[in-house]
């Protein structure tokens, strides 16, 4: 049990002197990849748990009506699967925009790294380069850590993008305007 506290009190103190040396803004940049990142989790067990449990439902539906070639069975599906589809882009748009403000805030972390490092040099000229190391690490780490967050973010986004489109489409292509009962699948 002391190992443990030991380890955790060991972490944390890491984790600490890591945000101090990136600056107050690396601190902002975690929130919103932890941020980017929940949200991505979430659509993720979406998917597994509740979209298959959605498509089925929608497809028990539209397989029920007695006749599906009318202009107004069709609108109905129409309707059916825009609200799939608007169900299963929840958070999508969200999701991007975090992406998109993880290089905004390193580039910020940046501008008051070297905002720091011409303060010194002001105060103390170009003899100091210990006091200069500090400004330039808090510089270039937040610019790292927007940059890693942006990377992965674009990843998962454009798997969750084509998850989407996949998913709706094969819903889609389910829900025929046949007449005979179709096998519920999604």
């Amino acid at each position: 049990m002391e190992e443990l506290a030991y380890q955790l009190g060991e972490l944390s103190y890491k984790v600490q002197s890591f945000l101090d040396t990136g600056g107050g803004v690396l601190l902002i940049i975690g929130a919103v990849i932890l941020g980017m990142w929940a949200l991505l989790i979430e659509r993720a067990l979406y998917f597994g748990v509740r979209f298959p449990a959605q498509a089925k439902a929608v497809e028990l539906g539209w397989n029920s009506r007695p006749e599906r070639k009318s202009w107004q069975a069709h609108q109905i599906r129409e309707a059916l699967i825009a609200g799939i589809r608007m169900n299963a882009r929840s958070g999508v748009d969200t999701i991007k925009t975090l992406v998109a403000i993880c290089p905004m805030l390193g580039l910020l972390g940046t501008v008051t790294g070297m905002i720091e490092v011409f303060d010194v040099m002001a105060g103390s000229g170009m003899g100091n380069p210990r006091l200069m190391a500090a400004g330039v690490s808090k510089a270039t780490i937040p610019t790292m850590a927007g940059m890693v967050g942006a990377l992965s973010g674009v990843f998962a986004v454009a798997l969750l993008d084509r998850t989407v489109s996949h998913r709706v489409e094969k819903l889609s292509d389910h829900l025929t305007t046949e007449t005979g009962n179709t096998e519920a699948t999604a």
